[in-house]
């Protein structure tokens, strides 16, 4: 009975149910008014329900104008056609294009600090043009989009697993003097935690500045409400990005999905791993849990430091400078160690671009040789698709490795459903076998490469904050490959499967809704 009454009223049935009453409430509230009071209103209703087919046209127009993908449009022109009143709702609560206010001022003066540690030099840019060679364009794209430098003078680590991941941060945040600043999508108390909060708790008593954010909707279901205030109150500087609001929040979908360890501006840690015992297999929910990371020490852990430091300030609402926090690097022999970019993606309101979609578009579009990617879940729109094809068609051997065993199943069908127009075109889907691949990562012609958080799906690609790390001919590319390697020895190629009509047709439907979620 406790279990059940734990369930009941747990945080996130609580705002479920809520936002389900705010969305009956909001579409039926016209019609409740026109029967329960036909008299006292009059005709109200028939003005009302013209009021509403204006605003949804109104409303419809400015999106098929808006930079919005073509998918994300068509979803949209059919739902407020269809279901005017349930659309405008929709539209005000999921979707946002501006930053919510209380924020917003100090996201912008975080900005402006931080751009004046990113200034790219004209003899930096003749270095780049010079190392880079055609990849060049790729790395510019960075610094034009969203100012973010590429540096040479920087170690590159390839975690493999979980289990090794963990290891190392470990060893790493025990050797903190200066501060910790960890972001993540996801805590979940258990053993992994545990471990990681009796060091941040060390930390904090011989006067390290440890913070940390995580997201209120990740989280909504491992932690109290209450645990930030908890982990203030023993010393660690903690925040909930996008605290969710049941009534009339509006960013429900912009979620931060990062997953980002700073130690003293010196070592940094990316990766797919949320922070729960399931992602280093103490916990084995869906087989072996296989994610992957990247450590990378010197210059270009300052633009994974700048990311922190944007959202907590924001978050924080506090006003800081950026400089306080950078560190001295030793100039080691940096041709052996290739070049670096740590990019940062989010929603279009804070965010010019689809900038993880493009850095992925144009390392398919220039491969040769070779594309390998894995990602947990495959659910992307046209440009990626005829990309994918168009490589494959031209002699790239493209090959994408997802789950065979599912975290989630409706979305595991969806992701099926996308195999056939890939296999098409002769691009080559294998499953892992062994359990759920969470790891996200692409490598192309053992030149360049991308570890970090975003999935090839449009909630990473469109919504989410994230993260990600564009190398060139780093020391990490060959481990990187090997992996990749190791991993097709143990996959199943998907050439003969077929999925069930009726699932397909399913599929087809709930794609149709994909890029509003």
């Amino acid at each position: 009975m406790k279990r059940i009454l734990k369930v009941i009223f747990n945080r996130f049935t609580l705002v479920t149910v809520a936002l389900i009453l705010q969305i009956v409430f909001s579409v039926s509230l016209p019609y409740l008014i026109a029967v329960l009071f036909p008299n006292l209103f009059g005709g109200i209703y028939i003005w009302v329900d013209v009021f509403i087919n204006i605003m949804a046209l109104v409303l419809l127009i400015y999106i098929i104008n808006c930079n919005m993908i073509v998918e994300g449009k068509l979803t949209w022109a059919i739902v407020m056609l269809v279901f005017p009143i349930f659309g405008l709702f929709i539209y005000l609560v999921f979707v946002r294009h501006k930053p919510p206010f209380k924020y917003k001022k100090y996201y912008e003066k975080s900005k402006e600090n931080i751009a004046k540690y990113q200034v790219k030099y004209d003899f930096e840019d003749r270095e780049l043009k010079e190392k880079l060679g055609k990849y060049y364009g790729q790395f510019e794209y960075l610094y034009n989009i969203s100012g973010v430098k590429t540096y040479s003078n920087t170690k590159t680590k390839y975690l493999a697993t979980g289990e090794i991941f963990f290891e190392e941060l470990l060893s790493e945040l025990k050797k903190a003097e200066k501060y910790i600043f960890m972001e993540y999508f996801i805590i979940e108390r258990g053993e992994m935690w545990n471990k990681i909060l009796n060091i941040l708790l060390e930390k904090v008593d011989s006067g390290v500045d440890v913070r940390l954010i995580y997201d209120d909707m990740g989280t909504i279901k491992k932690l109290p409400s209450n645990y930030a205030k908890k982990l203030n109150n023993l010393g660690i500087k903690c925040v909930r990005f996008n605290s969710f609001v049941p009534i009339l929040s509006a960013f429900h979908n912009n979620r931060d999905h990062r997953k980002i360890t700073v130690i003293d501006g010196k070592v940094g840690f990316v990766s797919g791993l949320n922070i729960a015992d399931e992602y280093i297999n103490v916990k084995k929910k869906f087989g072996y849990w296989k994610d992957t990371g990247l450590k990378i020490s010197g210059e270009g852990v300052q633009s994974l430091l700048f990311m922190f430091l944007h959202i907590y300030d924001g978050q924080a609402q506090i006003t800081e400078d950026t400089g306080n926090y950078l560190s001295e690097y030793k100039n080691d022999n940096e041709s052996d160690f290739g070049l670096v970019c740590p990019f940062g993606d989010g929603p279009s309101y804070a965010y010019n671009d689809q900038i993880s979609e493009n850095v992925y578009l144009n390392m398919i579009n220039q491969a040769e040789n070779y594309i390998w990617i894995t990602t947990p879940y495959l659910i992307i729109d046209n440009k990626l698709t005829n990309a994918l094809c168009n490589a494959s068609r031209r002699g790239v051997d493209v090959r994408i490795i997802t789950p065979h065993i599912p975290d989630k199943k409706m979305i595991f069908a969806i992701t099926r459903s996308s195999y056939k127009t890939l296999q098409a075109s002769g691009v080559k889907i294998f499953e892992y076998t062994k359990g759920f691949i969470h790891s996200k990562q692409v490598i192309c012609d053992d030149n360049v490469a991308v570890v970090g958080t975003i999935n090839f799906d449009y909630r990473s690609l469109l919504h989410h904050y994230e993260v990600g790390i564009l190398m060139y001919k780093t020391t990490a590319l060959k481990d990187i490959k090997r992996d990749f390697e190791r991993m097709f020895e143990t996959c199943t190629d998907m050439k003969t499967f077929k999925q069930n009509a009726f699932v397909r047709m399913i599929c087809a439907i709930l794609k149709l809704f994909t890029p509003m979620f």
